[in-house]
């Protein structure tokens, strides 16, 4: 069995899962700088991923970059999974079981995808979500999962700011930057925080709309 201190070295987390002040719970995350849809809108003006926050504040730092990197690399450990999920399940209050995905960073390929389908299996009682702009991954993984795990939200989302998704993603969960339709992110109203709200977790929430930030 896994010690937390080999969990913590096999994940690359040095020695605490990442914290997102505005959050519930603990999270990871990879370089923004390699996700493979995003790099691409990273240039066009006019995308969410334009304005991508995790290209400013503490992620520039040299140490926040460096640790990053160690987690990317540290996907390639193949006791990564069963690694991550000790993590998970050993920190995440049961009175607040929410964990987010990817604060930085996006899906790598969809063998990364079905790792989380199974910490996602392995505890059912943990809410996981992220957000993807890696839509053909996520459909290649969707359609090898016979019963996707209702405790895994991954929400498409859609490119381009003010922009509403397309007719194609019908019957999939989806983020929004300002277009004005689903659930409105109050976080710009309670001190830039999530404070009660879980709806980003909840999977009969359609569509979140967040604010341009």
């Amino acid at each position: 069995m896994l010690s937390l201190k080999e969990a913590f070295e096999i994940t690359g987390h040095g020695k605490s899962l990442g914290k997102p002040s505005k959050m519930p719970g603990f999270s990871t995350a990879i370089p923004a700088s390699l996700c493979k849809v995003g790099a691409k809108l990273r240039k066009i003006k006019g995308s969410s991923c334009s304005i991508c926050y995790a290209f400013r504040g503490n992620y520039g730092t040299p140490s926040v970059k460096k640790g990053l990197r160690r987690r990317f690399e540290a996907l390639e450990h193949k006791d990564w999974t069963r690694a991550m999920f000790k993590l998970i399940a050993h920190y995440t209050d049961p009175a607040d079981p929410y964990f987010r995905i990817h604060d930085s960073g996006d899906f790598q390929s969809v063998e990364h995808i079905l790792r989380w389908v199974k910490i996602a299996e392995l505890n059912t009682g943990i809410m996981y979500w992220a957000p993807t702009k890696e839509y053909r991954m996520f459909r290649k993984a969707r359609a090898l999962v016979d019963s996707w795990p209702v405790n895994l939200i991954i929400r498409l989302s859609v490119p381009m700011i003010g922009a509403r998704p397309p007719r194609s993603w019908a019957g999939m969960l989806s983020s929004t930057v300002n277009a004005g339709i689903g659930h409105e992110c109050p976080a710009p109203t309670q001190d830039n925080a999530c404070g009660p709200c879980r709806a980003c977790w909840d999977i009969t929430v359609e569509n979140i709309d967040y604010h341009k930030h």
